[in-house]
């Protein structure tokens, strides 16, 4: 075997794993347009897969029309996942989610064990992915989450800078 064969198939299964976080991302964000058009919601969507790959948690931002503070799209999917698994923990689980998570979803992943976060846009106000805290990676947790920013991220910015543009009545961007 070349010594160029592990990385040829190091970049194979990178670039597997690209196309396969931009494919759940895409539903991710058709989640958030159903927050968006039918609840009037933030538009933030999220996914949960299990270890395998299956899909076992969806969710959109719930927080307005449930009256809920903690109904982000995050802990929608990770309230339908923990309740396929029948179990708190959500192991080797991964998370796409539209937007950095804040500071409350980010310690239930930590909480729950989820494997791996990505998302799309980083949120330069709340992100606790690394934009303003950078909670799932800290060392002081006993569990730490792999994250990946930046899928679709300006697609996921352009999104959510039109929502609300259009709340504050401004022209939209292209």
């Amino acid at each position: 075997m070349s010594s160029s064969a592990p990385h040829d198939s190091d970049e194979a299964a990178g670039t597997e794993c690209a196309a396969q976080d931009v494919a759940w991302m895409r539903r991710a964000f058709e989640l958030a347009d159903i927050a968006q058009h039918e609840r009037d919601e933030i538009p933030v969507g999220a996914v949960l897969l299990d270890a395998d790959g299956q899909c076992i948690g969806e969710g959109g931002n719930r927080n307005r029309c449930d009256h809920d503070p903690t109904a982000h799209a995050e802990i929608v999917a990770m309230r339908q996942g923990g309740a396929h698994l029948q179990n708190h923990r959500l192991v080797g689980c991964t998370l796409y989610v539209t937007l950095e998570p804040c500071a409350m979803c980010a310690m239930a992943m930590v909480h729950a064990r989820v494997a791996r976060v990505v998302y799309a846009a980083a949120d330069p106000k709340t992100g606790a992915a690394g934009s303003v805290f950078d909670l799932l990676t800290d060392p002081r947790h006993n569990h730490r989450v792999q994250v990946t920013g930046g899928v679709l991220a300006e697609e996921a910015g352009r999104r959510l800078t039109n929502y609300f543009r259009a709340k504050r009545g401004r022209p939209l961007l292209d």
